[in-house]
């Protein structure tokens, strides 16, 4: 029985110490736009076209790197490369729903204090299963739903 209970306990530990270690990477793979507007670019150098740009705060995943430059997409699976001096760590998701409550807390039960819209930005700020809190750039913080958002 106790062999049983030591077998179970290891088991679930090494779960989630192997679920961590996926989250980890999975952050180590993103980035946010730390530049107050940043170009994406065709290739990897100034001398290739812009493509469009990017805010403060935008979250990306990095696909590749090329010297000093990152090839990246967005949620909406667009791709460029920006120059990875120009990006950071700092978490940020994007409102990827037409509309998304901001709870007062991690769940639907909770009142609703604001709204967000496609393509919002959001700080981030603590995760729960399902939900992510988040701070708009007016100061206005809550949870959203992880499914209407993307990036970490």
């Amino acid at each position: 029985m106790d062999l049983m209970r030591t077998a179970t306990r290891w088991i679930t530990t090494a779960g989630l110490v192997l679920a961590f270690a996926h989250l980890q990477a999975q952050a180590a793979d993103m980035v946010s736009i730390k530049g107050a507007t940043v170009n994406m670019r065709s290739g990897p150098g100034t001398n290739t076209d812009v493509l469009w740009e990017l805010e403060r705060g935008y979250p990306l995943q990095v696909l590749q790197r090329r010297g000093s430059w990152l090839q990246v997409k967005d949620f909406e699976n667009d791709r460029g490369w920006v120059a990875r001096a120009l990006t950071g760590r700092t978490p940020h998701h994007i409102v990827k729903a037409k509309v998304a409550n901001i709870r007062s807390g991690p769940g639907t039960g909770f009142r609703i204090v604001g709204k967000a819209e496609r393509y919002d930005l959001m700080r981030t700020r603590s995760a729960k299963p399902g939900w992510v809190h988040v701070e708009r750039g007016d100061g206005l913080k809550g949870w959203i739903a992880k499914r209407l958002l993307w990036g970490w």
